[in-house]
């Protein structure tokens, strides 16, 4: 209750803002003395609100109270919480009843907030009573790796390969393919297990495509490695920095190290799908003018020389990678749950979403958008947020989201 009164609070703030704002028109130095001599003093006029403001705390604890014995009703007759028409029917009325348009968006503002903790509540004692939808999540030890493939994008050297060794240890079954698309192929045809796939990196952002990937295909996260990324400029053993005039490497690469390269602005820069594949390239090629930039490790493995190292804009550099799995399993050690939903195309949709985070106090650790094919301007949002499915407030916040959105699905827990 203490949080549904601290966001009824906040919106009230809001109401008297308003109220303040239209006040704010009046000049006092236009005031006649007729109406100075019959003001109230500004005591008088706090001690009114005060008795407004016990009024509509008392009103709000009778509200929430008659919430609750409506969640029993629908209990008993298997009713959702969730009435979309009932709602816009409510807030139309009320909205009648104001006197100006001001006040009318102002009704129209605190009435949303107070249904929506109405709502909130009754999902409350839905959860109490057990009367919940459980994820379909079954715990297991995925870090027994016996028997199990897991696959990664790139060659031998490759960063998703060190975060690969990094989670499972030296020893796992592992392979490579092209495309990170490939990877998840393999998963889907069950010649893989697990996947890694770098999702999110300090210096150049997200990834856009491997989430794509994630609502595209029905595999699940598991596990997440974060990796300390040292870019090197990588070149033939003979080579010297003033011959260079090439430099090959993933985007995301070129674009962390771009300081560096602005130093040097006749090279010229060329993507390729993987920093190690860079450096693959150069050894093959057999250049003294061209370059990589990839990590120090391949440059053992391709037999290269570091030109330069530590070569990243930011020292701190680190990329943020996943596991993903075909199965709906989590490790007992899980305690962060990922998600994605799309919402109505309508103004204040995302702020009721994300509501429920802050209502059943659950941290949000990271938010992205991404625009939805065949939508244009519409967006599918991923959240991850701190929690386990067997705490009552994940399962209050994912069985409001779940009626609230217009779809909800859970990538995983880890």
């Amino acid at each position: 209750m203490q949080g549904g009164l601290a966001n009824f609070a906040g919106l009230y703030y809001i109401f008297i803002s308003r109220i303040r704002k239209k006040k704010g028109k009046v000049v006092p130095s236009l005031m006649n003395a007729s109406y100075k001599k019959h003001m109230k003093e500004l005591p008088e006029l706090r001690e009114e609100i005060d008795r407004i403001d016990d009024q509509i705390a008392a009103l709000y604890e009778e509200r929430m109270q008659i919430a609750g014995e409506v969640a029993e009703y629908k209990i008993k007759n298997g009713k959702k919480v969730f009435d979309r028409e009932r709602e816009q029917s409510k807030l139309q009325s009320l909205s009648q009843k104001a006197k100006s348009e001001f006040t009318r968006l102002g009704l129209l503002e605190l009435f949303k907030q107070i249904i929506a903790m109405s709502r909130k509540k009754q999902y409350q004692l839905l959860c109490e009573n057990g009367i919940v939808e459980k994820p379909d999540f079954q715990e297991e030890d995925i870090f027994d790796t016996s028997g199990k493939r897991i696959v990664f994008q790139g060659v031998e050297g490759a960063y998703s390969q060190q975060a690969l060794k990094e989670f499972f240890g030296e020893d796992c079954d592992s392979y490579h393919v092209e495309t990170w698309k490939d990877a998840m192929e393999e998963i889907k045809s069950g010649k893989a297990d697990f996947a890694v796939l770098p999702i999110e990196n300090s210096s150049a952002g997200v990834i856009s495509e491997n989430y794509d990937l994630l609502a595209a295909y029905d595999h699940y996260i598991v596990g997440e490695q974060i990796l300390k990324v040292n870019h090197a400029l990588l070149g033939l053993p003979d080579a010297r920095l003033e011959q260079i005039r090439c430099v090959y490497s993933h985007p995301q690469a070129l674009m962390q190290c771009g300081a560096y390269l602005e130093e040097h602005r006749d090279w010229k820069r060329i993507s390729l799908k993987n920093t190690a594949v860079a450096a693959k390239k150069i050894r093959e090629e057999g250049d003294v003018s061209q370059a990589a930039i990839a990590s120090g490790i391949t440059a053992d493995i391709y037999g290269l020389k570091v030109l330069a190292g530590a070569i990243q804009n930011n020292q701190n550099n680190s990329t943020r990678f996943i596991i993903v799995t075909g199965k709906r399993v989590y490790s007992p050690k899980a305690e962060k749950i990922s998600i994605c939903f799309e919402l109505p195309h309508k103004s204040g949709s995302l702020h009721r979403a994300l509501s429920h985070f802050i209502y059943n106090n659950l941290n949000m650790t990271n938010i992205q958008s991404r625009t939805i094919p065949g939508k244009n301007w519409e967006y599918r949002f991923f959240i991850d947020f701190e929690g386990t499915f067997s705490s009552t407030s994940v399962q209050n916040a994912l069985m409001g989201l779940r009626e609230e959105t217009e779809s909800l699905r859970i990538l995983g827990t880890y």
